[in-house]
């Protein structure tokens, strides 16, 4: 629903709210909030409210330590585990300096002047994220432990299948936030699930992707679990991916879908650093499904890119190198950038890898570039990439070059 200020200020008087999350996400994605009471709400929508940026990751240090969030009403939900009385309602916030101007390390508005980029080329892209994750047990003071909530395997029912009722509960809460799942099911790994929802708009995408984790994460606790998305949470078992979907309109190619799947295999490694910021990305990658080499090809879950089997509308490129510890708004900006150098330069679509590159010969595999073996390698590739240095600011690239 795309409220304005003064529809969110009457919905507040009229249902019931008590309080207002205002959120937004450090700059590895990582979800913030203060929250604020009715009565300040006029305020805020006015003149933003102070956070201390000294204490949020990549933010900056105590000598320039005063931003302020401005809250998108756009983005006005309800939290549907919190009381109906007294309601909680959240809405995401731009982050800004005292003067009122972007501040630079905001990564969502990092996404919003992709967004603005690719509509002045006559371009719209669309993403969707398939997000993988752990049940994990808690222990006796109520930490999570690595002991897997089942031993189930990939679509199986229960009883064999015991996340079938948390994932229930989490799709539920998220269609009463607005955001559509389109499926769920058990995954591969032991206590493992997976729940894909609709495509969108690239910003609501985003923000979807940050909300989901933040559902599965409350749900989870409220079932007397712990959801884990890190990479590689178990050493013999598949790690956890975020495929995200990814598809292109406009623009006076009849498919361009092409370019892009192009342009983003052109300046993967670039940008693999952002898409896998954590040393345990690495241990994933190569393993499992979960791609090593540079290649795209129909349907084949071997592959770096893929294009599922759809048609019209739903016809798009998966990418299935990133995992969950990426910053969507960082990874969905740079897939956009990365698509219109494909497009603008016309870029040529490799001939596709249609085979199984985990059986494939040492011969065959010698034929194909790699993503970046570890963290090491891909601070390195984006520190000397004028790619990234292009589209992101030295501060946020400084604060992921750090990881390695």
């Amino acid at each position: 629903m795309n409220y304005t200020s003064e529809e969110v200020s009457q919905y507040v008087k009229e249902e019931d709210v008590k309080f207002i999350r205002l959120a937004f996400t450090d700059v590895f994605g990582n979800q913030k909030n203060i929250s604020v009471m009715p009565s300040e709400l006029d305020r805020v929508f006015r003149y933003g409210i102070a956070i201390d940026a000294s204490a949020i990751d990549g933010f900056g240090d105590v000598a320039h330590s005063d931003l302020f969030l401005h809250p998108d009403p756009s983005t006005l939900t309800v939290l549907p585990w919190r009381p109906e009385h007294g309601r909680v309602v959240r809405m995401f916030c731009s982050v800004k300096y005292p003067d009122g101007t972007p501040f630079v390390s905001d990564t969502r508005n990092i996404l919003i002047n992709a967004i603005e980029e690719a509509k002045k080329a006559g371009y719209s892209f669309n993403f969707g994220a398939e997000m993988e994750f752990y049940l994990f047990r808690l222990d006796e003071h109520g930490n999570p432990t690595t002991i897997p909530y089942d031993n189930a395997g990939y679509m199986d029912v229960a009883p064999f299948d015991k996340g079938e009722n948390v994932r229930r509960e989490i799709c539920l809460t998220l269609e009463q936030m607005g955001i559509l799942p389109e499926g769920s099911h058990h995954e591969e790994g032991p206590g493992q699930n997976e729940i894909d929802f609709r495509y969108s708009d690239a910003l609501t995408a985003a923000d979807n992707a940050v909300t989901f984790r933040s559902v599965v994460q409350t749900i989870a606790a409220r079932n007397g679990l712990w959801a884990d998305f890190s990479a590689k949470p178990l050493e013999n078992a598949p790690g956890n991916g975020l495929h995200i979907n990814m598809s292109v309109s406009g623009g006076k190619h009849e498919e361009i879908l092409p370019y892009v799947i192009a342009g983003v295999l052109d300046k993967v490694r670039d940008i693999t650093l952002f898409l896998n910021p954590t040393e345990n990305s690495y241990k994933r990658l190569g393993n499992n499904k979960a791609p090593r080499y540079i290649t795209w090809s129909e349907q084949n879950r071997s592959q770096l890119i893929r294009i599922p089997s759809a048609v019209g509308e739903y016809r798009r490129a998966e990418l299935r190198s990133p995992d969950a510890a990426a910053n969507p708004y960082l990874a969905f900006a740079l897939l956009i950038y990365a698509g219109l150098h494909g497009i603008k330069c016309a870029l040529p679509l490799p001939l596709p890898a249609n085979v199984n590159l985990y059986t494939a010969d040492e011969a065959t595999l010698k034929k194909y570039d790699t993503l970046p073996s570890d963290i090491k390698e891909a601070v390195k590739t984006a520190q000397n990439s004028s790619f990234v240095k292009k589209y992101l600011p030295q501060e946020v690239i400084d604060s992921y070059c750090k990881l390695g």
